[in-house]
């Protein structure tokens, strides 16, 4: 859990809306997101554990080796989700920085903090399982390939925001700055997409397109799906567990701050 000090969070009565009174601030209420995220919370943990369970299951022993690649295919089941997850949680990340400096949003910064950590460690785990896909197929286990470099940029892009957050003595100041370091780290979200169609690379291109059929068989698609909406659940009831302890931690040090006030 978080132990530093930030912006004040409403600590007021549940259902009090933060000052200004737009629907983007009533609707980021600490209350009402400790109350929703409450009931939200063990189904979306039940989910993710069932789905990336049998997701996992059915890609690791139950669906066929490639033809060229044998067994080692089966990697693709933890890689492939982990790496779509390294990009989409750095757009949450950024979409939390992009609200906290806006729009002044009440838990923006508590989500940015709290996301990062999260983050960084699918990223790593798809690193990890690349390097472990790459040594049976490339005959090394690291190359210098635009894909794997963008990626490790990508790594490096989240551990300097968990870093920056913490560096200031005002926690304001290193919000801001960290949101400032998300929003340009954006630059390498598309570096990373197509990076495979503008350079000449060992990484192979994109398996699944939004404009034409998939290049696999049905039987490794499935899993491959059920095994990346699981681990895309596991990543939201991560961030979510992480951002109601950081909150109800700010609660408790905003009382006791309070009652030490009063005495």
């Amino acid at each position: 859990m978080t132990c530093m000090a930030t912006r004040p969070i409403d600590i007021a009565p549940d259902d009090a809306a933060p000052s200004g009174g737009s629907s983007l601030h009533r609707f980021a209420n600490p209350g009402r997101f400790l109350r929703l995220s409450e009931s939200v919370l063990p189904w979306l943990t039940a989910a993710a554990i069932v789905l990336t369970v049998t997701g996992l299951g059915w890609g690791l022993f139950v669906s066929p080796a490639d033809w060229q690649q044998g067994d080692a295919v089966r990697i693709m089941y933890v890689h492939v989700p982990s790496a779509w997850l390294a990009s989409a949680g750095y757009v949450s990340l950024a979409l939390c920085s992009l609200f906290s400096l806006v729009w002044r949003h009440p838990l923006a910064d508590l989500a940015a903090v709290e996301i990062g950590p999260v983050g960084a460690g699918f990223t790593a785990l798809c690193l990890a399982t690349g390097s472990l896909w790459g040594k049976p197929m490339w005959g090394a286990w690291w190359v210098w390939d635009a894909r794997l470099t963008s990626v490790l940029v990508l790594l490096f892009l989240y551990l300097g925001h968990i870093v920056l957050v913490r560096a200031f003595d005002d926690p304001v100041r290193g919000y801001r700055a960290g949101a400032v370091l998300a929003l340009a780290g954006v630059v390498n979200l598309p570096v990373i997409k197509f990076s495979v169609d503008w350079w000449n690379t060992l990484h192979q291109p994109a398996t699944i397109k939004f404009t034409q059929a998939p290049s696999m068989t049905s039987d490794m698609l499935w899993p491959l799906l059920i095994a990346a909406l699981g681990f895309t659940l596991s990543f939201a009831a991560i961030a979510v567990a992480r951002l109601r302890a950081a909150v109800m931690e700010r609660r408790i040090r905003g009382l006791l701050m309070a009652r030490a006030v009063s005495r």
